[in-house]
């Protein structure tokens, strides 16, 4: 069984929405992780910001969009 995160989420299910708004791949997510990159790195560094995050409603990780 795999593990579960907050709100029941899968660590994959997770890594996909991060994959999906910045642009890292599977092993370039996992180098981040491994560096414990702080998050404002993390994002300045993405390699492609997803145009279509305008368009999130709600709110993610506490920040609502």
């Amino acid at each position: 069984m795999s593990r579960k995160r907050k709100k029941g989420r899968t660590k994959a299910e997770v890594d996909q929405v991060i994959s999906w708004l910045t642009g890292y791949g599977p092993k370039e997510l996992e180098a981040q992780l491994e560096k414990q990159t702080d998050f404002e790195t993390f994002f300045a560094k993405a390699p492609e910001m997803n145009p279509s995050r305008a368009l999130i409603k709600g709110v993610v990780c506490g920040v609502r969009g």
